[in-house]
């Protein structure tokens, strides 16, 4: 999944040859899965039309204050489209909007909307070799540098003028690409790997039967795809579960029983920095597994149970630079029992479910949690969808690394 995915991008397209490239970078926005807005120069509507980038950005195109031949006209709000934003760029950056952004010259919707950007703006310059050269033009770059935003560099290769030289726009899969990079270099998870575990187990009582719980195993999918979309790496492993992972770049392991996932877990952990532990996993499984299903013969049947592997103690037991956070599902003193679920696991923070609070719990779109970290600091949550649940504990590590 691109780190473009739902990303609100506005384009700001100025008068140069370049635009016709812009229609290609508006098609390859909306494959990525961005929302796109276009705003154009006047002067850049001679090199594409609007109607073009309107039908490939799914959006109305925007040029102008306000439509001069419509009595009835409502105002295009620069502001409200900046703020909407959560990227801007300016392709292609022509040698006099790049002028105009540096002073200001606030003369159409654009460098108005660039003025009231309050997100990451890029810019691609395109222009002839001697204009991208001139010193006006390299004073333009330092000052936008300066300004904090980012230059696209331009490539070199044939130009409208006929010569051959650096000025020629990025091509829109470069852009894209230098986009994606300059993004994920910046994603406050990068370079960190994560171990998640979600899901419920599966103990066999024979070939047909099983002990199991109503885990849906949707909590720990949604950290994944939460923790990865914030640049880590991740590994998930999943019991018995019906959904699977949207983004391609984590690693689903699927498992069944408590003691495939505490192998699988011991495989990963020394090689991880997080480890979310959210599994429901069994505490208990049939002592003896029937090799043939169990006839119903008798009026009264009874299963021997013995303990399972405790998957997170054991990964308290051998920590030593991983932050270590598990789950707690209570009915009863739950603040007591979550704090000393802190102290016997060695966790660095627990995330603490009541079967009390209505929304929450198994097979529920909702959550409501409280957080209690190793020095006894408690945070409690109000019931949230479990996809903003996982935001909140994504961000309590990204609190943990950037404190």
């Amino acid at each position: 999944m691109s780190v473009l995915s739902g990303k609100k991008i506005v384009l700001g397209v100025s008068g140069g040859i370049a635009a016709y490239k812009t229609a290609h970078l508006v098609r390859l926005f909306i494959k990525a899965g961005a929302q796109v807005q276009v705003i154009m120069t006047p002067a850049s509507k001679d090199f594409v039309t609007p109607l073009t980038l309107a039908t490939l950005s799914k959006n109305p195109v925007h040029s102008s204050f306000y439509h001069e031949d419509d009595d009835n006209a409502q105002w295009n709000n620069h502001v409200e489209i900046a703020l909407w934003a959560d990227l801007m760029i300016i392709a292609p950056a022509t040698a006099n909007t790049l002028s105009k952004m540096v002073n200001g010259n606030c003369d159409n919707l654009l460098i108005a909307t660039y003025l009231s950007a309050k997100c990451p703006v890029y810019f691609a310059p395109a222009m002839d070799l001697d204009m991208y050269k001139h010193p006006s033009t390299i004073a333009s770059f330092k000052a936008l540098n300066q300004f904090g935003n980012t230059i696209i560099p331009a490539e070199s290769g044939e130009l409208a003028s006929g010569l051959s030289g650096e000025g020629r726009m990025a091509e829109p899969e470069n852009i894209i690409a230098f986009l994606e990079a300059d993004l994920e270099s910046k994603l406050p998870l990068k370079g960190k790997k994560i171990l998640i575990t979600a899901g419920p187990t599966f103990e066999a009582i024979d070939p047909v039967r099983f002990i199991g719980n109503h885990s849906s195993g949707k909590m720990g999918f949604d950290i994944a795809e939460c923790a990865s979309k914030y640049g880590a790496e991740v590994i998930l492993i999943s019991g018995p579960s019906y959904l699977n992972v949207k983004d391609s770049a984590i690693s689903l392991i699927r498992i069944v029983s408590a003691q495939e996932m505490y192998d699988a877990c011991h495989k990963y952990y020394n090689d991880s920095d997080v480890v979310i532990c959210a599994a429901a996993i069994a505490d208990y499984k049939p002592k003896y597994v029937a090799e043939q299903k169990i006839k119903k013969s008798e009026e009264n049947f009874s299963i021997e149970l013995e303990k399972t592997k405790d998957v997170l103690a054991s990964l308290g037991q051998i920590k030593t630079k991983q932050y270590l956070i598990g789950f707690a599902l209570e009915t009863q003193n739950e603040i007591e029992n979550a704090k000393l679920k802190i102290q016997k696991k060695n966790l660095d923070l627990i995330v603490l479910n009541s079967l009390q609070d209505e929304g929450a719990g198994f097979g529920k779109p909702t959550n409501k949690v409280t957080f209690i970290d190793s020095a006894n600091t408690i945070q409690t949550m109000d019931l949230k969808s479990k996809e903003a649940v996982a935001e909140d504990i994504i961000n309590k590590i990204i609190e943990h690394y950037h404190a």
